[in-house]
């Protein structure tokens, strides 16, 4: 295909296409055009390049901008809270205290916030120069890439990179920059929009033209993120899945064809929200994917 060469993951040339014209460009009700095709090697997801933003937005505030989420550190955690949450969430029964921490990709610093206090070495990799300042005032060790990370000599008991692998432009090299990060023993969690949300199955036309966006290259099962990560020289150590909206969300989308978050809807009490969320986590439909991943032996 023109649009597509070799994959950056496993260097296969043939793609297979699987959508074709609206993508959500920033935030809900803005589109631009795109073609997205599934690697025949790695099963991977690529949007083509033309339609990506580009790579050095992520090192200005022009991806900020692009999602309409606000600036400031404030603006941050207003929208990544949860998220960093639902992170915690999955390192139960797992305690990291005292360990060495590094988030790759860490934005304003929410998720290393939940550790402060308790980790005894805090690392933010973040590429985004505008958040340095705080994050620096917060006491934390601050790089804008990884390598830059390696070659001081940073080393830690466990690594994040929540919902990054998507923006780049290599997700095996962006993997193998995070390997060398980690101790013997350490772990890597990962996370990703998951491909096999409930909504591209209940609406194949309304809910993949949000699904695909600009700002993200990249679209994962769990089966391609494995292949991606064993590629980049880890081991899968565990498959998790978060979904972050009650049962009214996906209401909202099958009457109105649009998201709604967290607005309610009568009828729908916190018990259903409950079973629909462990229904959908249990068959992997799940919005985001998670792998836990160590370094192969």
């Amino acid at each position: 295909m023109t649009d597509f060469g070799s994959c950056e993951i496993c260097s296969t040339d043939a793609w297979a296409p699987v959508h074709e014209g609206v993508i959500r460009d920033g935030v809900f009700g803005k589109h631009s055009h795109g073609t997205v095709s599934r690697c025949s090697g790695c099963g991977a997801e690529r949007l083509a390049e033309r339609a990506c933003l580009p790579d050095s937005a992520y090192e200005t505030e022009e991806y900020r901008a692009k999602l309409e989420g606000g600036l400031t550190t404030g603006d941050y955690f207003a929208g990544h809270d949860d998220l960093q949450l639902f992170t915690v969430e999955q390192l139960w029964p797992r305690s990291l205290r005292g360990a060495a921490i590094v988030d790759i990709g860490c934005g304003g610093g929410a998720l290393l916030d939940q550790f402060a206090g308790m980790a005894a070495d805090l690392v933010a990799v973040e590429p985004t120069p505008l958040f340095h300042p705080t994050l620096k005032d917060r006491g934390y060790r601050v790089f804008p890439f990884a390598p830059d990370a390696e070659q001081a000599g940073v080393k830690v008991d466990f690594a994040f990179s929540v919902q990054v692998i998507e923006h780049v432009l290599n997700p095996r090299t962006f993997l193998e920059s995070i390997r060398p990060l980690l101790k013997p023993g350490g772990r890597l969690l990962i996370s990703t929009p998951n491909r096999n949300d409930v909504l591209m199955k209940l609406l194949p036309d309304a809910f993949p033209p949000f699904f695909y966006r600009k700002v993200h290259r990249w679209y994962f099962d769990a089966e391609s993120l494995g292949r991606c990560a064993r590629a980049a020289g880890f081991k899968v150590e565990a498959e998790r899945y978060v979904h972050r909206y009650p049962m009214a969300n996906t209401l909202h989308w099958l009457r109105d064809l649009a998201p709604k978050g967290r607005t309610p809807m009568p009828g729908i009490e916190p018990l259903a929200d409950g079973l629909w969320q462990d229904y959908l986590v249990s068959t992997g439909q799940a919005d985001c994917l998670y792998l836990e991943l160590s370094i192969a032996g």
